[in-house]
């Protein structure tokens, strides 16, 4: 993760349903679901002025260390999100066994 997040706390925003960072005003998040045990990873978006510095995986890395500290599951909708976990298998241990695309991670 790149120094500029490292000190970034997490937010989970309740209200608009999403996890966010923010650095000097600017947001990276995932908008989520939550139905019981289960968390739904459903978008990722980055502030443009965020851009190129690694804030969409540091939003990712930091929503997963949520979950997991949670206890929850993870149902990775979110492109990216599915693709950041492919890329680092060992989160797929957060991964819902039932989520239509589990095999392909």
């Amino acid at each position: 993760m790149n120094d500029t997040f490292k000190n970034s706390p997490l937010h989970k925003n309740e209200e608009t349903k999403r996890f966010e960072i923010e650095i000097d005003g600017h947001f990276a998040f995932i908008n989520y679901g939550e139905m019981g045990s289960q968390i739904a990873l459903v978008h990722t978006e980055v502030d443009p002025a965020l851009n190129g510095l690694g804030a969409a995986s540091a939003v990712v890395e930091k929503t997963l260390n949520y979950i997991e500290q949670s206890g929850k599951t993870l149902l990775p909708f979110c492109p990216y999100v599915f693709a950041y976990i492919k890329k680092h298998p060992e989160w797929k241990r957060l991964v819902d066994t039932r989520f239509n695309g589990y095999d392909k991670l």
